[in-house]
This record gives structure tokens, C-alpha cells and sequence, in this order.
């Protein structure tokens, strides 16, 4: 049987090379499921630059070559569109990317729980970062009580421009799902971004219309999920859209966000640009707009400490960046002599 890929995104815009060209659906333990045009297969990495800078992920396009010995290797990971990333949350000063080639970041929250808006704004800079589009898909409307008109009024007020999409998936009545079928046209790869227990994994088999991932129930207490899935797969719906699920994220670290921060931001950038100082921490200082505004009652204080506090992060992260560089180029000179 031939695949063919253009059903799984490729594009013959894209730069290609010698080798059997495929898509990475799965990543597990070292070892890589690739869609090719020959059919899906699993395959190893030894390519030194995709187990250093590149190393492979879910969604990224990658060319093949057969090892006598070994089968078929990675020998190259081609240059991605986009990535979505976060800072590892093991490692202070390094980037994770969660998956390559992305048209559209779905953030992805339960209604049988609260949303922190520091939470969404952290999403919203990741799915912004990458430059995908991005909605809010709020899940579980189906159960009673469900505080559907206070979750999207705070989405409207952090991102007002950002489309929110409402779903309830109890048994047959599977309100809104067709919204969010309709994000995922032919071709197009989505992404699921949320905490474990939102819904993701219960969305996915909806849109395919089969059990293909296993879910999990959420504890009553607190309205915590387990971790269900366990590692990002793409799959390929009836209509030719292309989804990818990811294990819940607890640790929403930024990184190198410095536009998608702007864009969360923005008003409080703009105000930010007529303090007095460049270099104003919206706090004590004089002729503060920030401070002015919110003494003023026209922004909120905690929004404020929010936008400081990832403003902190991204430049620890740079200054933590340029030391990891510094010590590495010594640690090369040292070897030279």
C-alpha cells in the first residue's frame, strides 16, 4: 500500500533530500514510528545532530536511510515551519520541544475546575511563540454546574481576540465538536496543550470517532487527572486533519517568548514605553504609567506582578543562556590546548 504524504502535511515547497522521506507519528524511548510512503515503520536515531540540537519529535519531517545491521536509521531531521516548546522543567536553561510543523495550538481546559488566568497567559505564550493559530477549547460543558460564562469571560479578558470554542462530550451528546472538527481541516497538524485531566485524550476519540487513546477519570477532590497519555502521537482523523495529543503539562516554563509576551501583554507594553525609566519594574519608581493605570483602576495589580514576573524569567533564562555559552566555549578552548 502507498501513502501518500501529502496527506500527513508534506508539501513539495519543502526542502527535501536524499533518503526515504516520512513524518514521525510517535516517539518512544529512543526508537521513532515514521509515516513514509511505503507505509508506517519504526526506526532508529544515530544521527549526531538529531540526538544534539534536532533531536527528532512528534510532527517533524525526517529522511531515512537502511543500515544493513540495524534497519532503517534517521539520518537527517529537515528544517521545521515552526515548533511548540517550553523550557524543560528539569533543566533551567533549555528549550523542549513538544512538537514540529504546526498549524493550529488548541489550549485545551476542564470546566470541572477553576482557570487561573496566569495559566492561560503561560499557554498563550507558548502557542503564540510558535506562530500557529490558537483557540481555547473548553471541555466537559456537559456536567452540571459547569461554569461556562465566568471561564470565557476571564479568556475575554486576557485574550479577547482568541476564539473560544465550547464542547460537552457525555455520552451521544457531543455539543460543539463539530467547531472544533472544523479547525482541523485535511492537512492541517493540531496540537493539544493542556493539564492532565482536561479532556485531551476524551476530545481526540471524539473527532476520530473510536476508543484510539485510553482516558482516565479525575478525582473529585481536587479535579486532578493521571497522566493517560504519555507520550505526543499524531493521528489522522476521517476528514484528513491531523492531531497530535500531548501528556498533561503541570510546569508551563516559557521560552525565548519575548513576541508572544508582547502580544499577551500588549496593553501593558504600550503603557510600559512611556514610564519614565526603560528600565521601570512597574513598582515604586517615579512617573510609573503602569502604576499610574493600576492606581487608576484600569489594570489589575496581579496582571501587572504576572507580566513583571515573566519579563524576570525571560531574562534569567538569557543571562543563564549566555553563562551555559561562556563555559562551554571554555571548556572547548581547554580541549584545544
Amino acid at each position: 500500500m502507498t501513502i501518500d504524504l501529502s496527506a500527513y502535511g508534506w508539501s513539495d515547497a519543502l526542502p527535501g533530500g536524499d533518503g526515504l522521506l516520512g513524518r514521525i507519528v510517535k516517539v518512544d524511548r529512543g526508537e521513532c514510528d515514521v509515516v513514509t510512503a511505503n507505509g508506517r515503520v519504526r526506526v532508529l536515531s544515530d544521527s549526531q545532530r538529531a540526538q544534539d540540537q534536532m533531536a527528532p519529535v512528534t510532527g517533524d519531517w525526517v529522511l531515512l536511510h537502511d543500515e544493513p545491521e540495524l534497519g532503517l536509521l534517521i539520518s537527517s531531521v529537515l528544517p521545521r515551519s515552526n515548533s511548540v516548546s517550553r523550557r524543560d522543567p528539569s533543566e533551567q536553561v533549555v528549550e523542549q520541544v513538544l512538537v514540529a510543523n504546526v498549524d493550529v495550538v488548541l489550549i485545551v481546559h476542564g470546566l470541572d475546575r477553576p482557570l487561573p488566568p496566569g495559566r492561560l497567559e503561560r499557554f498563550l505564550v507558548v502557542g503564540w511563540d510558535s506562530g500557529a493559530e490558537v483557540a481555547v477549547v473548553l471541555t466537559k460543558a456537559d456536567k452540571k454546574g459547569a461554569p461556562v460564562d465566568d471561564v470565557t469571560a476571564t479568556v475575554g479578558a486576557v485574550a479577547p481576540d482568541v476564539p473560544v470554542l465550547v464542547v460537552g462530550l457525555a455520552g451521544r451528546a457531543q455539543e460543539g465538536l463539530e467547531h472544533v472538527a472544523a479547525m482541523v481541516g485535511p492537512g492541517r497538524t493540531v496540537v493539544l496543550l493542556g493539564e492532565s485531566g482536561s479532556g485531551k485524550s476524551t476530545l481526540v476519540n471524539a473527532l476520530l470517532g473510536e476508543e484510539h487513546l485510553e482516558t482516565g477519570e479525575v478525582r473529585s477532590v481536587d479535579s486532578k487527572g493521571r497522566h493517560t497519555t504519555v507520550s505526543r502521537e499524531l493521528v489522522r482523523l476521517a476528514n484528513g486533519g491531523l492531531l497530535v495529543d500531548t501528556p498533561g503539562i503541570r510546569s508551563v516554563g516559557i521560552w525565548d517568548s519575548e513576541e508572544a509576551l508582547e502580544r499577551v501583554f500588549g496593553d501593558l507594553e504600550a503603557l510600559s514605553a512611556t514610564c519614565r525609566y526603560s528600565d521601570c519594574v512597574h513598582g515604586p519608581e517615579p512617573d510609573c504609567a503602569v502604576s499610574a493605570a493600576v492606581a487608576n483602576g484600569q489594570v489589575d495589580r496581579r496582571r501587572v506582578d504576572r507580566y513583571v514576573a515573566l519579563n524576570v524569567e525571560l531574562e534569567e533564562q538569557r543571562q543563564r543562556e549566555k553563562e551555559r555559552e561562556r563555559r562551554g566555549h571554555g571548556e572547548k578552548r581547554g580541549r584545544r590546548r
